[in-house]
């Protein structure tokens, strides 16, 4: 029966020390100055694909140093490293609709405040001339038609329509894209130039973007409020892990900053796109945020329950670590082998690491000595490692 010999990160690092110690050694110690014949350099052969393999005598490779890939379960857990953030359907803002000037502040950030508190005093003369349009419309309601005039075929006095009544209207509707509430309006007894602002929403105030006496503009942000009371958190998962989540499904969150509480909640969006360098896809999950301690910036590890499924896995032992990248050494035919490039992902199985892309199930590898392997081949391209 084969065996497989797993070294740790350690020893990785280790026997890299060590191959760097011989090959720093002076040249009364190298094989040329004790009259032996240098190694000789693997062969190295350039295929119509793009890949480049390295010869070697696999024959002479000791028991139990190649190895195959194999799928293996995945729990019925799926962990994921999520941050937590404001649900933007949850967040509002206040905006200046016209060029005017900051009388008084009642809030500042991180104040909470109710939903219509008057949050600042703003001073323009366009309110005044909204609302002095407005009394005009209001201060007189007769209808243009009077006892003498003409009649349509049905007997409705012709002009019954009040202009003053189109005039309120259209008056209102002004000071309602201005900012007014229906209560605004009703409670105008003289025209005003400094108008009360009020929170749109009860929440906190998360950005305060003026002080007193500025000068403001029409659709200049003022104030941003949101609430806590539900946060989303965006987790990456792995593409492979992507048949095992769907839209609805429950979850719970755990923080380092209450690690005895558990927030409940579900996925709610999956995202579209993949990121090609990671290999991983986001989930924006929708979490319950009682007291609202969960605070956005938090990171929170989330646990999704799913189908077990499975997953590529190799020994760290096959591994190594080269220009930012990891590789294995595959053998892609009698005594050849490719140096290729794998991304992995975290596994808690001690010794082995999970594959997301790079190899398949059934491929051979060279499972010991990965770091002499590695070595070889830089030798082989006239580099030093």
């Amino acid at each position: 029966m084969n065996r497989v010999y797993v070294v740790t990160l350690a020893g990785l690092v280790i026997a890299s020390m060590a191959l760097g110690a011989l090959s720093g050694c002076d040249s009364s110690a190298s094989p040329a100055a004790n009259g032996s014949p240098p190694a000789e350099l693997p062969r190295l052969v350039h295929q119509a694909d793009g890949r480049e393999l390295m010869v070697l005598t696999l024959s002479q490779t000791p028991e139990g140093s190649i190895g195959t890939v194999k799928e293996l379960p995945l729990p019925g857990i799926l962990e994921a490293v999520g941050q937590v953030t404001f649900d933007d359907r949850l967040v509002s803002t206040i905006i200046s609709r016209v060029t005017g000037r900051i009388e008084e502040l009642r809030a500042s950030q991180w104040d909470t405040v109710r939903r219509g508190e008057q949050v600042l005093s703003l001073y323009s003369p366009d309110f005044m001339t909204a609302e002095a349009e407005y009394l005009e419309g209001t201060s007189s309601g007769s209808p243009i038609g009077g006892p003498g005039s003409q009649s349509d075929v049905f007997g409705t006095p012709a002009g019954s329509l009040s202009i003053m009544a189109t005039l309120k209207a259209a008056a209102a509707r002004k000071l309602e894209l201005l900012g007014f509430s229906p209560a605004d309006i009703a409670a105008i007894r003289v025209p005003s130039a400094s108008v009360w602002m009020r929170a749109p929403i009860g929440g906190i105030i998360v950005s305060k973007n003026v002080v007193r006496g500025q000068q403001v503009n029409p659709g200049d942000q003022l104030f941003s409020l949101a609430t806590l009371e539900r946060v989303w958190i965006t987790a990456d998962i792995y593409e492979d892990d992507l048949a095992r989540v769907s839209v609805g499904q429950s979850l719970e969150a755990v923080t380092a900053a209450y690690p005895g509480d558990v927030f409940k909640g579900m996925i709610a969006r999956i995202s579209p796109s993949l990121d090609p360098g990671t290999h991983t896809m986001q989930l924006r999950c929708q979490v319950s945020n009682p007291g609202s301690r969960l605070k956005p910036q938090m990171l929170a590890r989330v646990r999704i329950v799913t189908d077990p499924g499975l997953a590529l896995v190799i020994p760290q032992s096959a591994l190594v670590f080269d220009d930012n990248a990891y590789y294995a050494f595959i053998v892609a035919g009698v005594n050849t082998v490719e140096r290729r490039q794998v991304a992995i992902a975290d596994w808690n199985e001690h010794g082995y690491a999970r594959v997301v892309s790079g190899v398949k199930p059934g491929d051979r590898f060279l499972a010991t000595e990965s770091l002499r392997f590695n070595a070889l081949w830089h030798a082989a391209h006239g580099e030093t490692y």
